[in-house]
């Protein structure tokens, strides 16, 4: 019910939007128009700076909407970004490794999970988990607690939850995004702390992204349906300018899908789902040069996470060969608000500023469908079948929620000086992450910990300009944090705190049009989690014999010890770079872009999870000593370093009527201390990307193959991830201005493939059987989609 209202909600938006433009008057219209090209001022920059996206009137009407998106999908490094230096830049012309995911590539693709748009970008992976929507995202083999930043509209998302999955993860639909920005490496430290790995910058749809110029009011309503299996999707985006100060924005969504099977014909259980998201915008102008946003998001998830076992109770295959998991029923609701206030004029040389305020939070809230123990029985706890000390018993309930505050702010000074165009940007951003676990008979009590944690820091940043052959940008960082614990006992007495000072220097020339090399040198600083602080008591057996007893009063399998010393990591990246751009190669009409690579990132003090050293149980089971030797404690330590360098290209050429383009990475990354390979790094992707645009360019057709090499350099312990070669076919129809018709096939070659290492996969059986089955990405699949604008004055 819930989830057929927000559809319902949905279709009422649009309607009520398309009214309120038919009352707007003519007058009003002119005047918007006037000023459309005003909503996002910007300051006067050098030549190579202004962006050289074609003008509409170049495009034959009929076929402008569908050009934009053809030509977008070859040459998105033509866009802005502001992630690499806080300043309105394309990405070919930073001096940065940047990759832009465009609006008009998500809908090309129609993707069912973030995962999917992001094949053709280098250094960028997932580690997704079927049965769970959320997203896992890993950034030159840097995951987890934070050491990508993701924000979306400027929000901070820093939900995490340990278990069987990645220790961080974030909820966002795919058809509410209007554009992606990924800035690798630390290189980004003055977007926000903790980005030692990068930042991955989400911006949501806006009223710039249904209205075309000159209209007043628009609607986009989109559906889609695929494959593997029944999966539809429905939305509704609409806007209108009440006035030259005033726009109103909003839409819903809603998305279903069955339980789809992988590329070896197995059906992976509980990857179906239902997902209902909207979001509303107002946009005031009060004054000339001020524009402030009050934006709102709400999604609603609604799936079931864990594994049934695979195989009768009474069979005689071993229980590590056929267990699953326990299930739970999960509703994960997020709600992000932000209020942005930008100024910028442009004959203000002193001032042009971005403040946002945010509030995000996360609320997963799950009761217990199923009992994984081998046994006969319904899965209810009795005496003869007592349930599961890790999760509990059917119908036992646990949450997570995390509530994260902050605020962002910088103003970016502009003056030249003795033949120097010089800009200095400087500000803040500071956080609060507030974590509360519930488990009324589980474990997450202990494995994700409750606790506050504060982060924030300064900035100040130098770009340098002069003639239009030399760029240099030094930039210095402060950071701060403290987190203490929530809970009581051990961890209740948990504290800690850091703070250091993190330079960047980048030095680019130009020494003749089109061909610019870079040098940077920047570091990072990631502050220890409240889970790798504060985790602390025993990891609880599942059913089987209890080894140790804890020091906090708890007992389990081994013991988790806190650790208030742990040091905040570092990251020292050090990049070479090279920029091409150029413009009528072969026809008047031509494009090449490419940005090229080497990095190399020293972690020092990188945290990861270490076992003692293993020794005999001191207990018994029913009277006799349990053999073997186990590690009592686990604990969250700094070890030496993590080294972690490769190459990335990014390449396109765009003659017009066809494109062509490829991405890679080629990178390795190991624990200096032990000289054994990250479980993180993905060694080897290249994906190249080739279509034409035929009848007057109204229709595309765009295949992308994806070459992924096997991560096997790993940690004992770990089933490696495969290596495997994906097929997407992409097709794109637009008859009328109005009316665009998506075809598409996903991993045509029906490959079965696990993208990443499983973890607990050791000698002794114990694999994670839930990760291992719900690694595996669907097979083929099939999908159409029809997007229908409507607008007007």
């Amino acid at each position: 019910m819930a989830l057929g209202g927000m559809t319902t909600r949905a279709l009422l938006l649009g309607v009520s939007i398309v009214s309120m433009g038919a009352l707007v008057s003519e007058t009003a219209l002119a005047q918007a128009a006037a000023q459309a090209g005003d909503v996002q001022p910007q300051k006067p920059k050098p030549a190579k700076k202004k962006r050289v996206a074609a003008k509409p009137a170049a495009v034959p009407a009929q076929v402008a909407n569908a050009n934009a998106q053809a030509s977008r999908t070859g040459q998105s490094l033509d866009e802005i970004t502001v992630t690499a230096s806080k300043t309105q830049e394309r990405a070919i012309d930073a001096l940065a490794p940047v990759s832009v995911v465009t609006q008009e590539q998500i809908q090309l693709q129609q993707p069912s999970r973030l995962s999917q748009l992001f094949y053709n970008v280098p250094g960028v992976w997932m580690q997704d988990r079927g049965d769970d929507p959320s997203t896992a995202i890993n950034i030159r083999g840097l995951q987890d607690f934070g050491r990508v930043a993701v924000v979306v509209d400027g929000a901070r998302q820093n939900y995490q939850r340990s278990g069987h999955n990645a220790n961080g993860s974030f909820f966002l639909e795919p058809e509410l995004i209007g554009g992606i920005d990924i800035t690798r490496g630390p290189t980004a430290n003055i977007y926000g702390s903790g980005a030692i790995g990068g930042v991955a910058s989400f911006r949501t749809k806006d009223i710039n992204d249904v209205l075309r110029p000159g209209e007043r009011w628009g609607v986009d309503m989109s559906g889609s349906y695929g494959s593997n299996n029944a999966r539809g999707m429905g939305s509704v985006f609409g806007g209108v300018r009440v006035d030259p100060t005033v726009d109103v924005f909003g839409g819903a969504v809603y998305r279903t899908q069955g339980n789809y099977k992988d590329g070896a014909g197995t059906e992976i259980g509980n990857t179906g789902n239902d997902i209902a998201a909207g979001l509303m915008k107002l946009t005031v102008r009060p004054a000339d040069g001020h524009e402030i946003k009050f934006g709102g998001i709400f999604q609603d998830y609604q799936y079931s996470i864990g594994q049934m076992n695979r195989g009768g109770t009474t069979t005689a295959a071993p229980a590590a060969a056929i267990a699953g998991s326990s299930v739970y029923g999960s509703t994960a609701k997020t709600y992000t608000g932000t209020v942005t206030w930008k100024y910028s004029k442009p004959d203000d040389m002193l001032f042009d500023w971005n403040a946002t305020l945010y509030g995000n939070r996360t609320d997963n809230d799950q009761v217990k469908t199923y009992n994984n123990r081998i046994t006969a029985g319904s899965g209810t706890c009795t005496l003869a079948n007592p349930g599961n000390n890790i999760s509990g018993c059917v119908g036992d309930r646990r949450g997570y929620l995390l509530d994260t505050i902050g605020v962002d702010v910088n103003n970016t000074s502009r003056f030249d000086f003795g033949g120097w165009r010089n800009a200095v940007t400087y500000g803040f951003d500071v956080f609060n992450d507030k974590v509360s676990t519930f488990d009324s008979r589980g474990n997450s009590n202990i494995t994700t910990p409750s606790g506050d944690r504060t982060v924030g820091g300064g900035f100040v940043q130098l770009k340098n300009n002069y003639s239009t052959w030399l760029e240099v940008i030094s930039a210095l960082r402060y950071d701060h944090y403290e987190l203490n614990s929530s809970g009581t006992g051990v961890a209740g007495t948990t504290s800690s705190s850091g703070d250091r000072l993190s330079p960047k220097i980048t030095v680019g020339v130009t020494p003749v049009a089109g061909f610019t090399p870079y040098v940077s040198y920047a570091e990072g600083y990631r502050a220890p989690s409240i889970t790798e602080t504060l985790i602390a008591g025993g990891h609880a057996t599942g059913g089987g014999p209890t080894l140790f007893n804890c020091p906090d009063g708890t007992s389990g399998l081994f013991c988790f010890r806190p650790n208030p010393n742990l040091r905040a990591e570092v990251g020292k990246n050090k990049e070479v770079g090279v920029n091409l751009k150029y413009n009528g190669i072969f026809t008047a009409g031509d494009s090449f872009r490419a940005k090229f690579n080497f990095f190399r990132n020293d972690v020092d003090d990188y945290i990861d999870l270490v076992a003692s050293t293993p020794v005999a149980s001191p207990l018994t089971f029913m009277g006799f000593p349990i053999p073997g030797l186990f590690s009592q404690f686990y604990q969250y330590q700094n070890i030496a370093s993590a080294r972690i360098e490769g190459f990335e290209a990014e390449t396109s050429y765009d003659a017009g009527d066809w494109f062509l383009g490829v991405g890679a990475t080629l990178q390795r990354g190991k624990n200096t201390q032990t000289n054994v390979g990250l479980a993180t790094i993905q060694p080897r992707k290249v994906t190249t990307t080739g279509g034409v645009r035929l009848l007057d360019r109204k229709l595309v057709i765009s295949a992308q193959w994806a070459s992924v090499g096997a991560n096997t350099d790993i940690p004992v312990g770990y089933v490696p991830s495969t290596a495997y070669d994906l097929v997407n076919l992409y097709v794109a129809y637009q008859p009328t201005p109005d009316i665009t018709l998506n075809f598409g096939v996903d991993n045509i070659l029906n490959q079965y493939y696990r993208p990443y290492a499983i973890p607990g996969a050791g000698a002794d059986g114990t694999t994670q059987n839930d990760v291992l089955w719900t690694a595996p990405g669907p097979g083929i699949v099939y999908k159409g989609g029809l997007k229908v604008h409507f607008g007007g004055a």
